[in-house]
């Protein structure tokens, strides 16, 4: 499957790699073999994991379980380095620049696709999936792309 495949896949289900909300880091950790930082809160119950352009909340009850996630697909526009490592170690090639079209285009071909809700953000524009919880960020600042985003780009997705 292409990343943009299962980008559009992860908006559908709401699970990146078999993992979604209640997930165990167990799990998790079965799932993506990549280098990481944890980054536990101060009171040790809620911790992020960064992969570097996608990261993992958890909370800590009996054990620590997903309770979001995201994909800042932005964050490859300027470390397209990070790509490169995710595609050796995951083989998944995630493009430097994703727009909405190629991802919607990918999404509406799903089966069982679930609607969109389209929400007007300022310079962003959200598409949000309720049934998965699963929102997508899309530039709406009217900017050509450059070495940075530009408008109708895909910004992040996320779970939670």
């Amino acid at each position: 499957m292409s990343a943009t495949g299962l980008i559009a896949s992860f908006i559908a289900t709401g699970r990146l790699y078999g993992i979604g909300i209640g997930s165990t880091l167990t799990a998790l950790q079965q799932a993506i073999d990549f280098d990481f930082v944890d980054v536990v809160d101060e009171d040790g119950d809620s911790m992020r994991r960064d992969y570097g352009f996608i990261e993992f909340y958890l909370n800590l009850d009996q054990d620590w379980r997903v309770s979001g996630g995201s994909i800042e697909l932005h964050r490859l526009a300027v470390r397209s380095d990070i790509a490169d490592r995710w595609c050796v170690a995951m083989r998944d090639r995630f493009p430097q620049y994703l727009t909405w079209d190629e991802l919607y285009n990918e999404f509406s071909n799903l089966p069982d696709a679930p609607s969109l809700q389209n929400i007007d953000q300022g310079d962003f524009q959200e598409y949000r999936a309720s049934e998965t919880r699963v929102s997508v960020l899309v530039s709406n600042d009217h900017e050509e792309r450059d070495e940075w985003l530009g408008h109708g780009d895909v910004w992040s997705i996320s779970v939670g």
